[in-house]
């Protein structure tokens, strides 16, 4: 089992993640390096199942085009559709999802006009204002999105019961369009909510193997109670962004994790490159789909994980 140590601080981490924090932080945004050149990626070790998806990754605009949020936590990436799809081909995916990036806020526009650009091989996940009106509902579903991402880091200073109210509406919401529900959420305010996500009803992705951070005061068997959620509920995992969990411990960190999740319910778990990774978009995406063969040397797994999970997950 890998190794999660509570940091003496702890019990006073979640009071770093409040609004305020965020306000603060976005008054010095990250800067996003340029982009790898995509032939220097490295190409899949492993035989990519037909059909694989990247099931999370963001598309960026020109600044004259997509208006970003008031205080973005980072300038501009060089996200373009134009080069993912040159990636697509270097790495053998044949589908992708787009994840609303919290960049935009609730503007969709910039991911919207790619869905359009791109087809019937990509999906998208907005994130929306509560109130949205069902036209601008209907005409996403039509452009090809199927969830709505929900930024509870953004809303983690409030109180768990009022979290898990707003969980319950959007829930509501996504059930009635066939959608699912996503969140975008620090691992304590995941552990905090197992319990009631337990009973809730439609599908929910939980980004990023679930954020649950050593630094951040996490435990073991608070990760073992995840992986009860996950093979027990609505809940489903994705292999996203190892390195904002690894930090600088490197992504051999990561893999007992990952291989964990994998090993729990292989037939709820989907793979997503988090390109353009920021702020280092010279991160090689090729490497983080590598990881993918290294936690799991089943062929059916992978082809589970990459093609048929997203398929059913994204209405493929």
């Amino acid at each position: 089992m890998f190794s999660l140590r509570r940091c003496a601080n702890a019990r006073t981490r979640p009071a770093l993640f409040k609004l305020p924090y965020f306000q603060t932080m976005a008054e010095t945004p990250l800067i996003s390096t340029p982009m790898r050149d995509f032939e220097t990626l490295s190409r899949p070790s492993f035989t990519m199942p037909p059909l694989a998806c990247d099931a999370h990754m963001h598309v960026f605009g020109p600044l004259d085009k997509y208006r970003h949020v008031e205080h973005p936590h980072y300038t501009l990436p060089d996200g373009k559709l134009a080069y993912y799809l040159q990636l697509m081909g270097r790495l053998q995916l044949k589908r992708f999802v787009i994840v609303q990036p919290s960049f935009y806020g609730t503007d969709n526009r910039c991911m919207i006009d790619a869905l359009h650009v791109a087809g019937s091989i990509a999906r998208g996940v907005v994130m929306i204002d509560e109130g949205t009106n069902a036209a601008t509902l209907d005409s996403y579903h039509a452009s090809g999105v199927r969830a709505v991402r929900l930024d509870l880091f953004a809303r983690s200073g409030l109180p768990t019961a009022e979290i898990q109210q707003y969980i319950t509406r959007m829930a509501r919401l996504c059930a009635s369009l066939g959608w699912h529900v996503q969140f975008y959420a620090p691992g304590w305010v995941v552990r905090n909510l197992i319990p009631f996500l337990a009973d809730v009803q439609t599908d929910f992705v939980i980004d990023h193997m679930g954020y649950m951070l050593e630094e951040d005061g996490l435990t073991p068997a608070d990760f073992e109670r995840l992986l009860s959620l996950l093979k027990d509920g609505q809940c489903w995992l994705k292999l996203s962004a190892p390195y904002r969990i690894a930090k600088h411990r490197g992504y051999e960190a990561v893999a007992p994790m990952a291989e964990a999740i994998v090993q729990a319910a292989p037939h709820k778990v989907i793979w997503g490159s988090d390109w353009p990774h920021i702020p280092d978009s010279t991160r090689d995406t090729g490497e983080l789909l590598n990881l993918l063969g290294a936690w799991t040397d089943d062929p059916a797994v992978r082809k589970m994980i990459l093609s048929d999970n997203p398929a059913r997950l994204f209405d493929y």
